[in-house]
């Protein structure tokens, strides 16, 4: 039988979530996760570099459009002592060559926003795996055709959220877990991180290089900068929606049931190409999006949610996390603890104390090997989690559900903003599942 006749009669569903296969699915002779790659640029690269480090990890194939980023990619693995790989560009569609072999069975793919929804439907067709960076469409109905294919094809979808595994957020959801904050009734997070100098340069020096965007510049600017002109809503949700779906077990036990948004005026892109490049056209032009983004999110067990998109104004980065309960709450942004009848003077103390007592299992037990890997050590988690999901044929620790939640907030949000701060209602892309869905993520031992 082929593999995707046999996803196809096996996709079956428990609960009305997808259940994948047992068999010899994706099998092969040295044990190794046979991976893809579409976009190896700077996020796909950082991917290609942990893939390198890994015994456990075949690179089969790249894909990109652009041979500058092939011929980093080319040269690190050169580097590495590996052998050279299939190559696959020339166009958009040079990914589907990639997604017509049978010697891979899995992708990452780190596109620009606008391709992921594409390209991620085409691999589950194809019979791979999809770890997808953010975000996962740009539409509701995108998102929901992400779901129907996944449940469809039997195969998983996982948005590779990093923030999820970054080790003061696990620190804080092993406390939620044992009860020192009580009962969670807010919680916030967010994207607060001066982006000026990514969003503009001059095509050759990347950060404070300029203030220019689209294809003769590098990196996000040729692409991201033009979200900020075109779109009204928090384009970037799930760095502080991910991590607070797994305090209030969204999708399991628990749903975001409607949301509403509102935005500032925009001024600060403008002000910095003004600032940077006095009379510069690019300071006349019309930024729709909002400095200062917030969305309002209702549970349906009671809890308040409020994330934050600020990335255009001068501010130290911080996503803005706030975990609040019956019994106390944590502060991201003054990194610090506050729990009732046990914090010394009945005051704030360094989030660091308590967080160093309850550090997470999973990063007790893999600090060693997550040491140097991107952004903190979290980066090696979330690819960890990837790569031992596609090895053990196992659903994916964010799946197709948790990953479409968190993502479609951009749209939903764009929509509020449209329609006058409406309060949009949520879709239950579970089916009512989410109601004896148990929340797993990071119980296991394997990094998940």
């Amino acid at each position: 039988m082929k593999r995707r006749d046999f996803l196809q009669n096996t996709a079956l569903a428990a609960a009305g979530f997808a259940i994948l296969p047992t068999g010899s699915l994706f099998a092969n002779a040295n044990g190794k996760a046979r991976l893809g790659y579409i976009g190896v640029g700077a996020r796909g690269m950082s991917h290609i570099a942990e893939g390198l480090l890994r015994d456990d990890v075949e690179i089969v194939a790249i894909c990109d459009i652009q041979e500058s980023s092939l011929k980093i990619c080319r040269e690190r693995i050169a580097k590495s002592g590996r052998p050279a790989v299939k190559e696959y560009t020339g166009g958009l569609d040079a990914y589907k060559g990639l997604l017509d072999r049978n010697d891979i069975d899995a992708v990452i793919i780190a596109t620009p926003w606008q391709f992921h929804y594409q390209q991620s439907v085409d691999a589950m067709k194809a019979g791979k795996y999809v770890g997808c960076e953010v975000i996962a469409g740009l539409t509701v109905d995108e998102h929901w055709d992400i779901v129907k294919t996944s449940e469809k094809t039997g195969i998983p979808y996982m948005t590779l959220e990093n923030i999820c595994y970054r080790r003061d957020v696990m620190a804080a959801l092993n406390m939620v877990r044992q009860g020192l904050f009580g009962e969670i009734i807010h919680l916030e997070g967010g994207y607060q991180h001066n982006l000026r100098d990514v969003l503009f340069n001059n095509g050759k020096q990347y950060y404070g290089g300029g203030v220019e965007f689209g294809p003769g510049a590098l990196s996000e600017a040729q692409w991201r900068t033009q979200f900020n002109i075109d779109r009204d809503g928090d384009l970037y949700p799930t760095h502080g929606a991910g991590p607070v779906m797994h305090y209030a077990d969204i999708n399991h036990g628990n749903r975001f049931t409607n949301l509403v948004s509102f935005s500032s005026k925009a001024r600060g892109l403008a002000a910095y190409v003004e600032e940077k490049a006095p009379g510069n056209p690019n300071a006349k032009i019309d930024y729709r999006n909002g400095d200062v983004t917030q969305t309002m999110i209702n549970c349906a067990n009671g809890e308040t949610v409020m994330l934050t998109h600020d990335t255009h104004l001068p501010r130290p980065y911080s996503l803005g996390f706030r975990v609040q309960g019956t019994k106390g709450l944590w502060m991201d942004v003054n990194k610090s603890v506050y729990i009732e009848n046990q914090s010394k003077d009945d005051a704030w103390e360094p989030a660091k104390d308590w967080f160093d007592k309850y550090d997470h299992p999973l990063w007790k037990k893999y600090e060693k090997e997550a040491s140097g890997a991107g952004h903190g050590g979290m980066d090696w988690f979330v690819f960890n989690a990837f790569i031992e999901s596609v090895k053990q044929k196992k659903q994916t620790p964010i799946d197709v559900y948790d990953s479409v939640t968190m993502s479609v907030i951009g749209p939903l949000s764009t929509k509020s903003i449209a329609e006058g701060n409406k309060p949009q209602d949520f879709p239950d892309f579970t089916k009512g599942k989410w109601k004896t869905s148990k929340n797993t993520f990071a119980l296991g031992d394997s990094g998940f």
